[in-house]
């Protein structure tokens, strides 16, 4: 297993250090704003399913619209989009402060601000976690999503139980005004900012059709369905912490805003503590031992939660359950991004948010409707008993290590040199790859072809398929089509390194000297009266 860097030496890298401070003070002003709105939950409310509706309207947006959101990511600047994102929160939020110094907060309007904040949030996280990889170097991928959790949880630590002394001093509208101006400092930190974006060598894919290639990539990778199956259980059954600790901070403890604030805190203590612990785990144990672990001792904790009437046991058991969450929530984050090339590593990441926080805001509402219905502390034991089951999903679904396939871009394709006047819109385009594979060898072309279906359909292939001559059997010919001529060339350029021992196989597979033959072909579903693609030489084109 590889060494685990220091993720102090992040630090030495300026944009990432001037970036990671901003983003220390915004999430400062947020965790802030999270124990004004759940608290003044708790007082403008009649039932427990609305408090745990607070948690449920800040995730929902983030599973609606992560994936439009990364699709953004990849395509566009997205230095802007995150700047859009943070002003879009700042201007929400000054409404949100206005409306509490005014009274004129109702439950579902308190839930509405929260959810529009969600949406900016959903916009803003895709870029800002995929330009993880723009700012540091492949191999501190795993320790910059720690810090980036451990500076979150930092203020995690702090951040609730100053909200909640200024919930209890001067009331929930100074939470929401600290935290409209908390946006300023990301806003500036990215308007100082100059990413370096590679030079761009086509132009930019269309939003439906990015969307759709983000989709395909996720399901035709095995190793992403199961980082966001995983991901969805642990946001379902964990967030039942999160979403009762209002309700378990007042009624199985008796105490105030200020409590509930403090064990905020100490739930964020206990994630810094799993962000220093999770490097050195890694040396020694496999991803998927550290998740299933963080799944039994989050339920053991959880099921503690649920049966403590003591406020000292309390905090303590929610030390376990800080830094559970954050060791299961950045390996799947990391998995994530080192498990996709970076052509999509934008929409993969939205992907990851849409099943997790997905998870998180279905949670919400089952475990707050429990806790309406039954008690916090029964709901709290439930959900202790599904995280077992969560952990039992990995002996079937384990977790990928970081070290498996290398997707940084081949770079081996170069765009052919065509004879006819095709234009990037033409097509739609019919490739043919011919084979010459002897009887011998025939189950292990077809084991690797199995491979090579997948990665075609992956990146972007359709109708794919595979003919054998019926004259001549060594001779087999993999099809497949394309809209275009632009997605024919995206669909080579997002070839990967990881992709290169698929092609090799099926090389050393093929009988003679030269390479499969490849027919490029433009498709006609009618006979024109005329040539409509006249050659580029043909002295008819001037």
């Amino acid at each position: 297993m590889p060494q685990h860097a220091s993720p102090l030496r992040l630090f030495q890298n300026a944009p990432f250090r001037a970036l990671w401070t901003a983003t220390l003070a915004s999430n400062l002003g947020g965790l802030i704003q999270a124990v004004g709105a759940g608290w003044m939950m708790t007082s403008i409310a009649t039932s427990s399913d609305m408090v745990a509706l607070v948690q449920a309207s800040t995730a929902l947006p983030i599973m609606l619209f992560s994936l439009p959101a990364g699709a953004l990511a990849d395509g566009l600047d997205r230095r802007k989009i995150m700047l859009t994102a943070q002003i879009f929160m700042l201007l929400v939020s000054v409404a949100l402060t206005v409306c509490a110094y005014t009274d004129l907060l109702t439950p579902w309007l308190l839930l509405g601000f929260t959810f529009l904040i969600g949406c900016g949030t959903a916009l803003h996280n895709p870029s800002w976690q995929s330009s993880m990889g723009d700012i540091v170097p492949r191999e501190d991928l795993p320790s910059a999503v720690l810090v980036n959790s451990m500076g979150f949880n930092l203020m995690r630590s702090v951040g609730p139980a100053i909200g909640g002394a200024v919930v209890a001093a001067i009331g929930a509208a100074a939470a929401f005004a600290i935290n409209a101006a908390s946006y300023l400092t990301l806003i500036i930190a990215l308007l100082r900012w100059t990413p370096l974006r590679p030079a761009a060598t086509l132009p930019r894919e269309a939003f439906a059709p990015a969307v759709a290639a983000g989709l395909r990539y996720v399901a035709m990778s095995p190793n992403l369905v199961k980082v966001m199956f995983r991901g969805f259980l642990f946001g379902f059954t964990a967030i039942a912490v999160l979403a009762l600790l209002p309700l378990v901070a007042r009624n199985l403890l008796g105490g105030s805003a200020l409590t509930y604030g403090i064990m905020l805190g100490c739930f964020g203590f206990g994630a810094i503590g799993g962000a220093f612990a999770s490097g050195p785990l890694r040396e020694r144990y496999s991803n998927e031992t550290i998740v299933r672990s963080a799944f039994l001792v989050f339920s053991a904790a959880v099921v503690v939660l649920g049966l403590s009437r003591e406020i000292w046991l309390s905090c303590l058991t929610l030390l376990f359950c800080g830094a559970c969450w954050v060791m299961a929530l950045s390996l799947f984050n990391a998995t994530v991004q080192l498990s996709t090339p970076r052509w999509v590593v934008g929409r993969a990441l939205a992907l990851y948010q849409t099943a997790t926080f997905g998870g998180m805001a279905g949670g919400s509402w089952l475990w707050g409707t429990i806790a309406d219905s039954h008690g916090s502390d029964r709901a709290l034991l439930i959900s202790g008993a599904w995280l077992v089951l969560g952990a039992l999903v990995g002996l079937r679904l384990p977790l990928p290590e970081f070290e498996g396939n290398n997707f940084d871009p081949l770079d081996r394709f170069s765009e052919p040199q065509l004879r006819l006047d095709l234009k990037y819109r033409s097509g739609p385009i019919m490739i043919m790859v011919d084979y010459d594979i002897a009887q011998e060898n025939v189950p292990a072309f077809l084991a690797a072809m199995a491979a090579r279906r997948r990665i075609r359909i992956r990146d972007g292939a359709r109708q794919w398929a595979l003919l054998r001559d019926l004259e001549n059997p060594d001779i087999w010919t993999e099809t497949y089509h394309v809209a275009t001529w632009i997605e024919y060339v995206r669909h080579n350029q997002r070839r990967t390194k990881a992709d290169a021992e698929s092609a090799e196989r099926l090389r050393a597979l093929h009988k003679g000297d030269r390479p499969p033959h490849v027919h490029r072909m433009i498709e006609r579903q009618t006979v024109p009266l005329r040539d409509d693609m006249p050659l580029k030489d043909h002295p008819d084109m001037h």
